[in-house]
């Protein structure tokens, strides 16, 4: 059996495609802009968008006036589209070529923000290393807006098999440090067209940590 490279496998997506050109890109990200505005967060405030490389988010949040936008995305690739299209405002983000499962954060952010990175890993160990990230990266009180497939999106993607979700089955996947605040259906039409179901989920990180029950409590 021949070991997956994600890596790999992302690069020869985007070396081998326009980012035009992949299911999940938008002219115009409706959804997840409507749901930054109503997080309150303001122009000085730490955002990342994980997976973004080649999305046109970025673009939109400067034009709203934030200052401070990480992008981070496993495929180089990607990135150097985003670059090249926004020319002398790439030099107003910052870019960071990694895996978010591996990712060290040096500081940590007012806003996490992911649109089709996290249903793409289909396994436990995977979900909870990217879900322990999150946790060391967004500070409390932080907000995170997810978006994944919904329970009635296609199975795959991109090739890849992925797991869908609803705003209950996310919220228990992200535990007890993060709360639900709302969540959005979206269904986004690709490229040529086709009907992709979407779920997006708002939730905010607990400002104080969950205080773990003792084995002798119950006996308390």
């Amino acid at each position: 059996m021949i070991d997956f490279d994600p890596k790999q496998y992302w690069e020869k997506v985007y070396q081998t495609r326009k980012s035009t050109d992949v299911s999940w890109y938008q002219t115009f990200p409706k959804v997840s802009l409507d749901l930054i505005d109503s997080t309150g967060i303001g122009p000085n405030e730490k955002i990342i968008d994980i997976g973004g490389g080649a999305s046109v988010l970025v673009d939109k949040v400067l034009e709203r006036g934030f200052r401070d936008v990480t992008v981070l995305d496993i495929s180089l690739k990607a990135i150097d589209y985003a670059k090249q299209r926004l020319g002398e405002l790439a030099k107003n983000v910052h870019w960071l070529d990694g895996d978010i499962r591996d990712f060290e954060p040096s500081r940590l952010y007012d806003l996490w923000h992911d649109r089709a990175v996290f249903h793409f890993f289909t396994d436990p160990e995977d979900r909870k290393r990217y879900i322990e990230v999150m946790k060391r990266t967004v500070k409390p009180g932080g907000q995170v807006i997810m978006a994944t497939f919904a329970l009635e999106g296609p199975p795959q993607c991109s090739g890849l098999n992925v797991e869908r979700y609803d705003s209950d089955k996310l919220a228990k996947e992200l535990g007890g440090t993060f709360e639900l605040i709302k969540s959005v259906e979206e269904e986004h039409l690709t490229p040529w067209t086709a009907e992709q179901k979407f779920i997006y989920c708002c939730f905010r990180k607990k400002t104080q940590p969950i205080k773990e029950i003792s084995r002798h409590a119950k006996n308390e």
